[in-house]
């Protein structure tokens, strides 16, 4: 049996021997990276009208110009009449609300004496 092993091992050196390997990478082919290339290099776009602008672009037009307002012509009674008009009863109320909340709370003059005042001091507890 030794003999038939030591024939295998010759035969093995000698066909190892004899086989050539090459060292450089076998280089493949990406079919779908070449065509998708190719479609790339080959498209051409299509050539734009030079009037194409038109639908999508308004075309600008200046806003008018505003009138100037009116003076009345007898602003002089206008005025008058302002002045005579009585005042209205929504407008007085408000006045006659704050004159009660200040007679109620003591005014300005006790909410300042009130600020000026010392704070109360801790007391300790031992």
């Amino acid at each position: 049996m030794s003999s038939i092993l030591r024939q295998a091992a010759s035969i093995a050196r000698q066909s190892a021997s004899k086989r050539a390997f090459t060292s450089s990478a076998v280089s493949r082919k990406d079919l779908v990276q070449d065509i998708y290339l190719r479609e790339i290099k080959a498209y051409k776009p299509a050539p734009q009208a030079k009037d194409a602008h038109v639908g999508a672009v308004k075309t600008f037009t200046q806003p008018p110009t505003p009138s100037k307002p009116a003076l009345p012509a007898d602003l002089a009674s206008e005025l008058a009449a302002y002045d005579a008009a009585e005042p209205t009863q929504a407008e007085a109320a408000p006045v006659a609300q704050a004159s009660t909340t200040e007679e109620t709370t003591g005014g300005a003059d006790a909410f300042l004496s009130f600020l000026e005042q010392d704070l109360p001091k801790p007391v300790h507890h031992h």
